[in-house]
């Protein structure tokens, strides 16, 4: 029996022809960048706040430090402060104790 050996080599050309002959991804045309006014005139307003800033520089001696340390705490003290006196002094309840009040004396 003979063996048909031309086949096969054959096949394996025209296999490597048809993938070779055609790209598997074509890349779609670069075009140029769009500068539009209006991203630039919105990206150059919303950087403006950070262009007028002053870069934040070291304290110039311990005193400042330590007096910016107490000043902040003394407001955050504050702030805890009116919180609590907020939570305790509920007008809500207040106002259902008074009403509470009145109606066990109408009866």
């Amino acid at each position: 029996m003979a063996r048909a050996r031309g086949c096969l080599p054959a096949a394996l050309l025209v296999a490597a022809a048809l993938c070779l002959s055609a790209p598997a991804f074509v890349a779609p045309p670069r075009a140029a960048p769009l500068l539009d006014s209006r991203v630039f005139a919105a990206t150059a307003a919303g950087l403006t706040p950070l262009a007028l800033e002053q870069p934040a520089g070291a304290y110039d001696s311990v005193v400042a430090m330590l007096q910016s340390w107490l000043v902040g705490g003394t407001v955050l003290t504050i702030i805890i402060a009116a919180a609590l006196v907020a939570a305790t002094a509920n007008p809500l309840s207040k106002r259902r104790a008074a009403v509470a009040a009145q109606v066990e004396g109408k009866k």
